[in-house]
């Protein structure tokens, strides 16, 4: 096609192309470099009427007033929820642990290169000892009880089995049972089972059944503080007296605490991360029985790699338009200033661009006749006065020929002024020569 019919046709065949063009780019971008999160996600919490269940009831409404359908998935514990986010494919997005399951833990079985990341640790879980005779003091009085400590891999039990063996205490000295919660409290009130331990947050519904329940005694175990330095993951606080009500506890009680942390999936959606991020900061700015408000959530104490979106929010918090709009909104926003505001400037750009390069194209093959026009009238001044006939014959030849290629040229109507004005210059030189042959 030539460049005449192309300028002419140019809102067609020039500026419709690269319309779609740009229209098919901003989709390829959008879907394949650039896509949507997804607006559901999963998180594993833990056994049914434990304090992350509750946690897990505030994360979804939360996770809704944003846009984001939110599934809770019931777990066995700690060792089932890191399962979960590391599978492949993964079986849930976001899940509570507890500390000592991640390379802070010289015992943890999880390295730093699980596809794991903090996003921050949200609460301090208590290690709670319950038995109906007098306070138990020592981890070695469980040799030879009934314990119930939850399932086989709940964090309850595998954090009990590490603290036993350090005291050299074997697995088979003890009489386990897999109850937990509100069922471990009604086993060891009927004297099914000798004592429940379990990690878990002051608020949870089970330590609350056992504190209040005159028959059970919380057990005050000694040298705390040498546990927690042997394990990097535990802390040695005071639960003063009457900090959970009215005699709850009856006294100042040496507890050992562990961090809750939020985790996520490393591959997930940086904006997902930022907004799980914010609705931990939502649920959990409360004060609890071993912190401050405010003091949680934290990346203080991380048992895994902390994400860089979570420290983000943490000190700065959501940007304005997560704060303003849906999350789907937002991010429907963000790709049309990163992708289609850009493509469309230069599409515009091009606009002007390409019809402006086809018409100097045009007008650079009326300019090269000039430039020959110029050029045999330059070869007449620089000659003698008296041009010979054959002379002037060659040149009128060369202004016959290129009249009629002028002829064939095919140039817009907007260019028509400039080809006639071109034949015109011709006819001029043309007359020019006659007059040396009339001399």
């Amino acid at each position: 096609m030539n460049s005449a019919a192309l300028y002419q046709h140019r809102w067609l065949m020039i500026r419709l192309p690269l319309a779609v063009l740009a229209l098919a780019l901003a989709s390829l971008v959008w879907v394949r470099l650039y896509p949507m999160p997804p607006t559901k996600l999963t998180i594993s919490t833990g056994l049914g009427d434990g304090a992350y269940q509750l946690y897990a009831k505030r994360y979804v409404e939360a996770f809704g007033r944003r846009g984001i359908e939110l599934t809770v998935l019931v777990s066995e514990g700690s060792s089932q929820n890191l399962e979960r986010l590391q599978a492949k494919p993964p079986a849930a997005d976001l899940a509570l642990v507890q500390g000592g399951y991640g390379w802070s833990s010289p015992t943890s079985e999880h390295s730093r290169d699980d596809g794991v990341q903090t996003l921050a640790s949200v609460d301090i879980e208590a290690l709670w000892l319950f038995s109906r005779n007098p306070p138990i003091r020592s981890l070695l009085q469980l040799s030879g009880l009934r314990v119930a400590a939850g399932p086989e891999r709940s964090g309850h039990r595998v954090l009990l089995q590490r603290l036993l063996t350090q005291q050299r205490i074997g697995m088979d000295e003890l009489i386990w049972s897999d109850l937990s919660g509100l069922a471990a409290s009604e086993a060891l009130t009927r004297g099914e089972i000798d004592a429940v331990f379990m990690v878990a947050s002051p608020t949870s519904p089970g330590v609350m059944t056992l504190l209040v329940n005159p028959s059970l005694t919380l057990a005050t175990l000694q040298r705390t503080t040498a546990i927690a330095e042997r394990n990097n993951y535990l802390e040695s606080r005071l639960l003063p007296q009457d900090g959970m009500g009215p005699n709850l506890p009856p006294s100042d009680t040496p507890m050992l605490t562990t961090p809750a942390h939020l985790l996520v999936r490393q591959d997930l959606d940086p904006a997902l991360k930022r907004i799980a991020t914010a609705v931990a900061v939502e649920v959990h700015g409360e004060a609890g029985a071993f912190h401050r408000a405010g003091e949680f959530p934290s990346l203080r104490s991380s048992d895994f790699p902390s994400a860089p979106e979570a420290r983000q929010v943490l000190l700065r918090g959501l940007g304005t338009l997560e704060n303003l709009l849906p999350f789907w909104w937002v991010q429907v926003l963000q790709r049309l200033l990163i992708i289609c505001v850009p493509l469309l400037l230069l599409t515009l750009a091009l606009f002007r661009v390409v019809p402006a390069w086809v018409r100097w194209r045009l007008e650079s093959r009326i300019t090269r006749w000039y430039g020959e026009l110029k050029f045999i009238e330059n070869d007449l001044i620089n000659r003698n006065v008296d041009v010979g006939g054959m002379e002037l014959s060659r040149i009128d030849g060369r202004l016959r020929e290129m009249d009629l290629a002028i002829g064939t040229l095919k140039l817009p109507k907007e260019l028509a002024q400039r080809w006639y004005t071109l034949h015109q210059h011709v006819d001029f030189v043309r007359s020019r020569i006659r007059g040396y042959r009339g001399r």
